[in-house]
């Protein structure tokens, strides 16, 4: 049996501001002295991202406009529960929105057939939780499946497809709805500790929702055709994700690009070689865009061409890393360069997070119904012609 992705939607804030304004900001609300600015001007310039989103406007307009994120010391910064009041307030209408996206896909999809609920995040919890005021909000069944997979970081989109990829081999009639939602930029730290600096420089928020059922749809679909995880266990303390007086921390360092650089080979040998596929053979490459150098990293190491990765490049650029929803929006780009192709096509897509934590999946791409039929008819023509 197969699980089939047949839809992705994707959701950001009200808030979006160009990358060298956040810039303003931070080096503004730590006070950094010229040369200290120099270095932070030239580190966002170089991080490959354009544009972020934020559930605040504090970060494009110096504090003129809310109090969330106040000038001044450290004690004034908001404490983890006035934090997690925040995320319980935003996270569900960004839900909302991107699983709206996903449904408007599916035309005449009706949410009666939903039967499971995955939910994704780790950047704040709350309980009675984000999944129970989704099937409130949804009009769900009170009896549909529900779990929640927290605090796995940007990695977490690939455990919860692989509790839909099996929760769909086990039930022909299972249709289930993941959602992976962050606010990463709630956790802002001042300070002008490295680890935080950079994590200021390249999280946004936002959100995806994905549609995965046993039965394929007659639109274009994705087909998980293996999972494989791997660990780093040299890099646990160079990229983790801890819970602090105020806000969770980030400790992502310098070193985790090389670090996937010394393990991503092996790794995608070793799932290639459980299907009997060569890196040659893969079409499109969706990568988590966690910054600009492990994707320059797992580009140069495995030897392909930037075109059959440059969805993830653009992703970066447009959102930066929003943490588990990001190699979603990937996904979604991919398929939607997809629609009129009428061929089938493979994707090996890949996440990191703390541990230091390497997943990865080959999808199928399953073309659609109509594209297919366009193409039999043009088959069909052409033999009579001769």
């Amino acid at each position: 049996m197969k699980s089939f992705i047949t839809a992705i939607g994707t959701a950001n804030p009200a808030y979006g501001f160009p990358q060298l304004k956040i810039a303003e900001f931070m080096s503004d609300a730590v006070s950094m002295n010229e040369e200290e600015r120099q270095r932070l001007f030239t580190l966002y310039r170089a991080s490959g991202i354009r544009h972020r989103y934020s559930v605040l406007p504090d970060f494009g307009t110096a504090f003129k406009y809310s109090d969330f994120f106040k000038p001044g010391d450290k004690a004034l910064m908001p404490s983890v529960s006035e934090r997690m009041a925040l995320y319980k307030q935003e996270a569900l209408p960004l839900s909302i929105a991107a699983i709206e996206n996903c449904l408007d896909q599916l035309g005449s999809f009706s949410k009666d057939k939903i039967t499971h609920l995955i939910t994704v995040s780790c950047t704040g919890m709350y309980a009675p939780g984000l999944d129970l005021d989704i099937v409130q909000s949804l009009g769900l069944s009170h009896s549909v499946n529900r779990t929640c997979v927290n605090f796995m970081g940007c990695y977490a989109a690939f455990s919860g497809m692989k509790v839909a990829d099996a929760i769909c081999k086990a039930d022909k009639n299972a249709v289930v709805l993941m959602v992976c939602v962050e606010l990463c930029t709630i956790h802002y730290q001042k300070s002008m500790n490295w680890d935080h600096i950079l994590s200021n420089a390249i999280f946004g928020d936002g959100a995806a929702a994905v549609i995965v059922q046993a039965e394929k749809s007659s639109a274009l679909a994705l087909s998980p055709e293996l999972f494989y995880c791997d660990l780093l266990p040299e890099g646990r303390k160079d990229m983790a994700w801890s819970i602090a007086d105020f806000g969770f921390e980030m400790t992502l360092s310098s070193y985790v690009p090389s670090m996937i650089k010394s393990g991503i080979k092996e790794l995608t040998n070793n799932l290639l070689s459980k299907l009997s596929y060569k890196v040659d053979e893969i079409d499109y490459f969706a990568v988590h865009p966690g910054g600009k150098k492990i994707l320059e990293v797992i580009k140069d190491e495995l030897e392909i061409k930037k075109e059959k990765c440059q969805q993830s490049f653009d992703v970066l650029a447009d959102y930066g890393n929003m943490s588990s929803p990001s190699v979603l929006f990937v996904l979604k780009k991919i398929m939607q360069d997809l629609q009129n192709d009428l061929s089938s096509k493979r994707i090996l897509s890949f996440a990191f997070g703390p541990g230091l934590t390497m997943e990865s999946m080959v999808l199928e791409v399953v073309p659609s119904e109509f594209t297919k039929a366009l193409e039999d008819d043009k088959e069909f023509i052409n033999i009579e012609a001769v």
